[in-house]
């Protein structure tokens, strides 16, 4: 019997704060959180499919106490805890070596202080990933990244996202143009020993289809949400394509547990509603592909070998900037 393909699902654990911050609301400044509301729910929707997945968690929530109190919950149920950097903010490009250090060390021995295992797997914010980062990584033992998010839209949600924000100084946010023509497979960063695991995008078309995307169309269409998922996935099949499926809190929070956050996709939606598409989007994923957490998946496919490398040099659009 052939076993089938594998596929991954992972959790950014953003928090509010993160949101605001990026977004240039002030209200930031004060730290909310809707992670005591968010994780049970995650957890529930997770083990409700008997799923194992891999969360992406920032240092600065895994050093306080509702972040810490996610971490325990996440490994507690089995689930991978990863890097999600210290202050999730999506403009890396601009730190210095010693700044990406810190984020890449501090975030770990946070985790670690909240009683998960030291992390091997780093998300950057925004999608936002450079070469010296990705040195950083493998310096500090890091196996994977799954931080590329190979798609020509990215330009566009930062011009949508900017139209609202208080900000548009985003830095990367939703990753850069070059991203269009990234790999869609696994690849090693060559000089380095970290696999990279892009975000899945739709095979040809190139757009994204992670949670919040599939919120957005539900919006307008419930039935066009889930054609869309399904389409995605069968291009997946037919392309050889592995799919990494990404979740965040607000696919599971509505408009009035997430206060301030009515600019980000799908928080129309009601939360009752949110449950039922992330049920069924599950449910097709672990139809068709034996669903795994990240690291796993990465682990999977540096066993088969065979995958590609890619200049360490193509990670990111631009050279680092040491902030003046």
């Amino acid at each position: 019997m052939t076993p089938r393909p594998t596929a991954s699902v992972s959790l950014d654990l953003d928090n509010l704060w993160a949101y605001l911050k990026t977004h240039g609301d002030p209200a930031w400044e004060s730290r909310p959180s809707f992670l005591p509301t968010a994780v049970p729910r995650l957890l529930e929707a997770l083990g409700g499919h008997g799923l194992r997945s891999t969360v992406f968690v920032v240092g600065a929530d895994a050093a306080r106490d509702d972040g810490a109190a996610a971490v325990a919950a996440f490994h507690a149920a089995g689930h991978e805890v990863a890097n999600h950097s210290w202050g999730h903010e999506p403009w890396l490009h601009r730190y210095s070596p010693a700044e990406l250090e810190a984020e890449v060390v501090d975030t770990g021995d946070a985790i670690v202080a909240a009683g998960a295992p030291r992390p091997v797997g780093f998300r950057g914010p925004g999608f936002s990933l450079t070469p010296g980062l990705v040195r950083v990584l493998d310096r500090h033992g890091y196996t994977y990244d799954s931080t590329a998010l190979p798609t020509w839209i990215g330009p566009l949600a930062r011009a949508f996202h900017n139209r609202s924000a208080a900000t548009t100084d985003a830095g990367e946010l939703f990753g850069p143009v070059s991203d269009a023509v990234g790999p869609l497979r696994p690849h090693v960063w060559s000089g380095t020993g970290v696999l990279e695991l892009p975000v899945t995008t739709m095979p040809l078309a190139r757009v994204p289809i992670h949670g919040s995307y599939l919120l957005q169309l539900h919006q307008a269409s419930p039935r066009l949400a889930l054609t869309y998922f399904r389409t995605a996935l069968r291009l997946c099949l037919l392309r050889g394509v592995e799919p990494t499926f990404l979740l965040h809190p607000t696919d599971v929070l509505d408009a009035t547990e997430a206060p301030g956050m009515a600019f980000f996709p799908g928080m129309a939606v009601p939360g009752p509603e949110k449950a039922r598409l992330l049920t069924a989007v599950l449910d097709m994923l672990r139809e068709r592909f034996d669903v795994v957490g990240t690291g796993e998946h990465a682990a999977r496919i540096r066993a088969r070998a065979g995958f590609a490398t890619r200049d360490v040099a193509r990670a990111g659009s631009r050279p680092e900037q040491v902030p003046a």
